[in-house]
């Protein structure tokens, strides 16, 4: 016998809630009673009002919206009280308790790590900088704390060696998505169980800041390696030879130690068609993919052959 559907409570702001959305409203099992996602934003270079992506698809199924400033915005509305379940993905506020307990069947999230592993903002960015291995969806049941609730549902994904959060981000928003869609159905049979956090293995990711994204040439090479990957497409690593603010789009570790002459961290030691190479606090960064302002990002090859006076070997990063 067929489970008869939902009625959802959706809650998202970014790309990857855009994508889960979409595919419960694909799957037409169940039906989107009302969406809540951030407040527009100023974006791009005018600064220009811009919607988030859930409120742009929200409006192409005519699904009503709401745009609360605070959590406890939910509560004044009772619009929850209405739906079976509320699906969260990436909201970007954390919503008090009482707000979870408005919807028959309470609060899931999707959350993009292997819970308790990287709870928090940013679990691509903070797996990949860690060096770790895989990263996977967890659909949680939501309580009061900061990803903290009892497990659902998990599945893996491996982390690429040369995944940035961009390629990563895309391959975990097709994965939740499908996850999500399973939990709902999963939850309409009353065929889910709910297992408990080992909250001594929580980790956590903390937001990015634009700060971090300043490459720290006394660090290891490979560490540095992850972290341009993890900062690529935002905040983007950056660094400056000779006055030159340079962006850091890709490099990799490689093997060697630098010139005992031109060993001091942020050194540049080797410019090829292959990178530049510059010396770190342990081993060799290459940089393989660079950006000066103004300008597209360009591919070792091209970057090199633009001849730039400024660029050779022992300049070193101010």
């Amino acid at each position: 016998m067929t489970q008869p559907g939902l009625r959802i409570g959706f809650a998202g702001t970014p790309e990857l809630a855009a994508a889960v959305l979409a595919r419960v409203l694909d799957s037409h099992q169940h039906v989107v009673t009302r969406v809540f996602t951030q407040p527009d934003r100023p974006a791009g270079r005018g600064r220009h009002l811009t919607s988030s992506p859930v409120k742009r698809l929200a409006l192409d199924h005519g699904i009503p919206i709401e745009q609360p400033q605070q959590a406890d915005e939910f509560d004044r509305s009772n619009r929850l009280r209405d739906a079976d379940v509320l699906l969260v993905v990436a909201f970007g506020l954390l919503l008090p308790e009482r707000t979870l307990t408005l919807p028959r069947l309470g609060a899931i999230n999707v959350h993009t790590s292997l819970l308790p592993r990287w709870r928090g903002a940013a679990p691509i960015q903070r797996a990949i900088e860690a060096g770790d291995s895989e990263s996977g969806i967890t659909i949680m049941r939501m309580d009061a704390g900061l990803d903290s609730g009892p497990v659902l549902l998990q599945e893996r994904c491996p982390i690429r060696a040369d995944d940035t959060s961009a390629s990563l981000h895309d391959r975990l928003a097709h994965l939740g998505a499908e996850c999500a869609l399973r939990s709902l159905n999963l939850l309409a049979a009353r065929m889910l169980t709910a297992t408990p956090q080992d909250s001594s293995l929580a980790t956590y990711a903390r937001k990015i800041s634009k700060h971090e994204a300043r490459i720290n040439w006394h660090a290891p090479a490979g560490q540095t390696a992850r972290t341009v990957r993890a900062f690529n497409p935002w905040p983007v690593c950056h660094t400056v030879f000779a006055g030159n603010q340079l962006r850091i789009w890709r490099a990799e570790g490689i093997g060697g130690a630098p010139p005992a002459i031109l060993s001091a961290p942020g050194t540049i030691c080797d410019i090829s068609a292959a990178g530049v190479d510059v010396a770190t606090g342990d081993g060799l960064l290459r940089l393989t993919e660079m950006q000066l302002p103004g300008r597209k990002p360009a591919g070792a090859r091209d970057f090199v052959n633009a001849r730039y006076d400024w660029l050779r070997p022992g300049v070193i990063a101010g």
